[in-house]
């Protein structure tokens, strides 16, 4: 698989992904589709795509929007409330575009407003997609406010998340965006039924990162970025072999205005670069040869759909990350690493 100064690898999907809309969406969605076959596409919209109607909306909009020349697959989501209509759930596995239900605990992250306030009030929907095989991904913080935000990771597991696998033994569930050592384990020690994405800013920064030499709002992410100790259990799990865990970018555009400014948004926009990060991750832990299958393999083979047989290629070459790209009028979106060298670069 891998070359001195070069890596071939079976084209990846990203297990967790952002693209917004309407604009925002024709202008992030070309860096997606030029690394990656499919994405998991999230639902927080405004408004939300709550109905299998509204996630095939979503995804024709998507498909309008794709430059002529690629070849992407948009992997629809339902975004899970309080009152999500269990007929939903058969729609949903009917329609064969929607391949998971999005769990955003009221008020953790972007538009999450129209999330869950108790796990409780979803027991009906959830035993229906325990039923029909239909997965559930997870925001996995509470947001309980007497609840330290670098320690809502720790207590969704043991609040709502070990709970939850054991009421439904049979549902299939994917903590997104894992962030800390805590996280690693708990998915290591579970059942076949769970599983984990890692992105690529939470491997490559802690939380120092946010503060050095000044407020730095373009490492700012939900969830928050965590300690040395943490960045470095998670990258030694994401890049152990372990097939519970797969490349979810959690890639999430905000226009600079929206980053610039008293209240920053929360979000790293990884897309322009995603892979050539990951590679990066994967070489200075020593396990170049495993990228391939965190990337293209693991994530397909949870979700029961065939991997991937087109090829990509990564080089070895120093290049640098624009300090910005267009995204709205007058008002650009800034990569993750905006102006820094990186060493890998898809040909």
């Amino acid at each position: 698989m891998t070359e001195l100064n070069q890596i071939t690898l079976t084209r990846p999907d990203d297990w967790h992904l952002h693209l917004r809309d309407g604009a925002a969406l024709a202008a992030v969605l070309p860096h997606t589709a030029r690394q990656f076959g499919r994405a998991i596409v999230m639902p927080n919209l405004k408004p939300p795509v709550i109905t299998v109607a509204d996630a095939a909306a979503y995804r024709q909009r998507i498909l309008t929007a794709l430059p002529a020349g690629l070849s992407f697959e948009p992997l629809m989501t339902l975004y899970l409330t309080d009152t999500t209509p269990v007929v939903e759930i058969a729609k949903a596995v009917d329609s064969g575009f929607v391949k998971a239900v999005k769990l955003f605990p009221a008020g953790a992250t972007t538009n999450s407003d129209s999330g869950v306030t108790s796990i409780e009030k979803t027991y009906a929907v959830l035993a229906e997609m325990e039923k029909l095989g239909l997965p559930l991904l997870v925001h996995g913080e509470e947001t309980d406010p007497a609840i330290d935000i670098f320690d809502r990771e720790a207590a969704f597991i043991e609040r709502t998340l070990e709970p939850l696998l054991k009421r439904f033994p049979g549902l299939k569930v994917v903590m997104e965006h894992i962030t800390t050592a805590d996280a690693a384990d708990f998915v290591k020690s579970a059942g076949a039924q769970l599983a984990a994405t890692v992105t690529a800013h939470h491997l490559l920064l802690n939380r120092n990162a946010m503060f050095t030499g000044g407020l730095r709002p373009y490492h700012y992410c939900l969830p928050v970025l965590k300690a040395e100790k943490h960045r470095q259990a998670v990258v030694a799990t994401a890049t152990s072999g372990n097939p519970k865990f797969f490349l979810g970018t959690d890639s999430a555009p905000h226009p600079r205005s929206a980053k610039e400014t008293a209240i920053a948004a929360g979000g790293c926009f990884s897309a322009f670069a995603a892979l050539e990060l990951y590679a990066q991750i994967f070489e200075q832990a020593g396990a170049l040869e495993k990228l391939e299958a965190f990337a293209s393999f693991y994530g397909a083979d949870f979700y029961g759909l065939p991997r991937n047989t087109s090829k990509i290629t990564l080089k070895k070459e120093t290049w640098q990350i624009p300090a910005s790209l267009p995204y709205l009028d007058n008002d650009p979106v800034v990569p993750l690493f905006a102006g820094e060298t990186i060493c890998w670069k898809m040909s």
